[in-house]
């Protein structure tokens, strides 16, 4: 009865898909090559089994709206996992922290409370980050089940339909509100609207309202922008049901006071000076679990940037925010932030600067170095 997939992975390698590669401290770098070479030595005999095969998470049981049980499979001896819930679609990558589970043991079950914010929602997905890089995630149906294997619980059933559910943007009131129009929306289905960043297609976002769609069709409706995103030039929105295989669609558009049908983005783009190349950012030293600093290069001038951090991998989408800046006068400056709580004891820390429409990510080594690696 399982249509769903479990994920886990191990320790990543250290490769970044855009930016600048971090780079290891040199006494750091030292000791991977001296371990590197001993396993060379020894030969791959000694490796264990354990380290070959990727952790995974089934769920148990489901109380409604309460708590959910999970079961590891797989998991490396020795390590404590953050435990974290979030929206149906975002692996759990953001989430609000709801426990931690004790690997010392090996695997076994483990009981966690649902969050307040997650209350209602159909499915939720749950997902479990160890400080050495092993991860995985799952989710789940909010219905209370028992022994049901990994899903639990019956998607509700929907009425044929045929067609994509769209939405267009119909006027925008700068850091106030949204108003959109759907376009072949399926009948009596309840829609979550959600607004986030610029990219994320608002998937993770912030709830602002829901979308009851009645006899379906065209439905004209106003969303608040949430005090989150206020002072963004583009922002993403997102109308999505929460049952299995939802009906979805999304849209984004400019943060500009506008009237009228704008034809789905809405606004006029603010004018913005010429930029040539593309803007990145370099790593240059990192106080660990407390602060990083980097250096931008080619970055358009007088644009603000929100600063995020998340788990390795994410490119800071969806990832905790630890701090703005200005770019000034624009090209190369230097700019300090903290390491929020929600990363504090990974060893690889995702980072990203997201203007509009401009952004550059990187990731660090969450390591205290004594080098400065953007001097000279």
């Amino acid at each position: 009865m399982s249509n769903q997939i479990d994920h886990g992975s191990l320790p990543a390698t250290g490769k970044t898909n855009g930016g600048q590669h971090g780079r290891l401290p040199w006494r750091l770098l030292g000791m991977v090559m001296f371990a590197l070479s001993l396993f060379l030595l020894l030969g791959a005999s000694t490796t264990s089994a354990a380290s070959q095969t990727i952790p995974t998470i089934s769920i148990v049981s489901v109380v409604t709206d309460q708590t959910v049980t999970i079961q590891t499979h797989n998991y490396p001896l020795g390590q404590i996992f953050t435990v974290r819930m979030n929206y149906m679609g975002t692996a759990g990558l953001g989430g609000e922290v709801v426990g931690s589970f004790d690997s010392s043991r090996g695997d076994g079950t483990a009981t966690y409370a649902i969050p307040n914010f997650l209350k209602g929602q159909q499915q939720v997905a749950i997902r479990l980050d160890s400080a050495r890089g092993y991860y995985s995630f799952n989710w789940f149906w909010n219905n209370t089940i028992s022994s049901s294997g990994n899903t639990g619980g019956q998607p509700p059933v929907s009425p044929g339909y045929v067609g994509i559910p769209t939405f267009s943007i119909v006027s925008v009131a700068t850091d106030t509100s949204v108003t959109i129009l759907t376009n072949n929306f399926p009948a009596n289905q309840l829609f979550d609207v959600t607004m986030g960043l610029m990219y994320t297609q608002g998937i993770g976002g912030i709830k602002v309202g829901e979308i009851n769609s009645g006899a379906g069709g065209a439905i004209q409706q106003t969303f608040n922008i949430p005090a989150e995103l206020r002072g963004q030039a583009r922002i993403a929105i997102r109308a999505q049901t929460r049952h299995a295989n939802p009906f979805y669609a999304y849209n984004w558009f400019w943060n500009n006071t506008t009237g009228g049908n704008t034809g789905g983005t809405g606004g006029i783009p603010p004018v913005t000076p010429p930029v040539t190349g593309i803007p990145t950012i370099k790593i240059c030293q990192v106080v660990r679990d407390s602060s990083v600093q980097f250096q931008t290069a080619n970055y358009p001038a007088n644009m603000n940037f929100t600063v995020t951090m998340g788990a390795m991998g994410t490119q800071g989408l969806l990832g905790f925010p630890t701090g703005t800046f200005n770019s000034g006068s624009g090209g190369t400056a230097r700019f300090s932030m903290p390491i929020p709580d929600g990363v504090k004891g990974f060893n690889q820390i995702a980072i990203r600067a997201q203007g509009s429409p401009y952004f550059s990510y990187n990731w660090f080594w969450n390591t205290t170095t004594s080098a400065d690696f953007c001097s000279g």
